[in-house]
């Protein structure tokens, strides 16, 4: 007996919206203020609806973005993730508006968003050189913590199977990376993936003391190798790998040695998924064993890059605004681009990264 074949719709995984075909793992860097331009490529990706989110790993700025977009999810789907996406950043902007590095008049006036560095921040730059936060804030009050702790339900977070989530923070004493997941979280572990220790106290979880995730793993992929099913990651990159021009005021070396810092956990894995691609497809490794990783990557190229590192602390909406529509833009150029080739090869010529 024969027919007409029906349209075979492939299974997707993950925060599924109906129109979703494929599915891509999520890896977002950690970078304060300049996760509204995750927050963008985020927004751009569930209005897009046509892509699946089975997993997520963060650091950081990275890691909020991923916490809130599962939870917004629970609550609306993707029009729910994306409300809570801006829900978050609109708070962020009012609690840290008077955080002493907010742009001068004329910089507003110009449209400037980078030149210079504010006094407010110059001046504690200079003091925090001089006294710790456990010094200046022995109270060690954070105002992220009641951002976090109004707007995000963790008990709601750690039930939504759905998804996996993958946290990473520092442990202090040992200096290796601990990550996090979905089943586990609670307000204490976000705040130690953002915990700056320059800023802030060391969150303490189980006895142990936590720093920046973004220290030694920003983000982390290899949870995306061993528990998540699919073999696309996409890298939300909000750290410049490179520049072109040489650091040579002590502004721009600094600002220059932290994205390197940043990037270095990084550049190793890309380096280990390269090796392995390499073996897989010389014939001296499994499939069986081993998972040929699909890289992609989304950056803010040049209009992301020619921010300096201060405005990492800027919370204005409209600089925040500015940075989702720069993600944005972004995401829907990368889909224009590259949409056809998740599922089937690569994006990013990972030879060309790490050499």
């Amino acid at each position: 007996m024969t027919g007409r074949r029906q349209r075979r719709v492939p299974q997707v995984k993950g925060l599924a919206g109906p129109k979703a075909e494929k599915s891509v793992n999520l890896a977002l860097q950690g970078g304060g203020a300049h996760g509204a331009f995750t927050w963008g490529v985020l927004d751009a990706i569930l209005a897009d609806g046509r892509i699946a989110i089975e997993a997520m790993t963060g650091a950081s700025a990275g890691a909020m973005n991923a916490v809130v977009l599962a939870e917004g999810w629970l609550d609306g789907g993707a029009d729910g993730a994306r409300t809570a996406l801006e829900n978050f950043w609109r708070r962020i902007s009012v609690d840290g508006k008077y955080g002493g590095s907010e742009r001068s008049l004329i910089d507003t006036m110009l449209g400037a968003w980078s030149n210079g560095h504010p006094p407010g921040l110059i001046w504690f730059e200079m003091f925090s050189k001089m006294a710790s936060p456990y010094d200046v804030n022995p109270l060690n009050i954070n105002p992220l913590r009641g951002v976090i702790s109004d707007l995000i339900d963790f008990d709601k977070v750690r039930g939504c199977a759905d998804v996996n989530l993958f946290i990473a923070a520092t442990n202090v004493r040992t200096g290796k990376i601990r990550v996090f997941t979905r089943q586990e979280l609670t307000a204490d572990h976000l705040m130690a993936s953002a915990c700056l220790p320059m800023l802030f106290q060391a969150v303490e979880i189980d006895g142990q003391a936590y720093w920046d995730g973004g220290y030694m793993g920003n983000p982390a992929l290899y949870p995306l190798f061993y528990e998540a099913q699919g073999d696309d990651i996409l890298l939300v990159q909000i750290n410049p790998l490179e520049r072109k021009e040489l650091p040579t005021n002590a502004r721009a070396i600094q600002d220059r040695l932290n994205e390197i810092t940043f990037n270095a956990s990084l550049l190793r894995e890309l380096r280990a998924i390269a090796f392995v691609n390499r073996l897989i497809d010389a014939g001296k490794l499994s499939t069986a064993d081993y998972k040929r990783v699909l890289m992609h990557r989304i950056d803010g190229g040049a209009p992301l890059a020619q921010l300096t590192s201060s405005s990492r602390l800027r919370a204005e909406w409209d600089f925040l605004l500015r940075l989702r529509d720069m993600g944005r833009n972004a995401a829907k150029r990368w889909l224009k681009r590259n949409y056809d080739a998740i599922g089937k090869q690569g994006t990013v010529d990972l030879k060309d990264a790490i050499d």
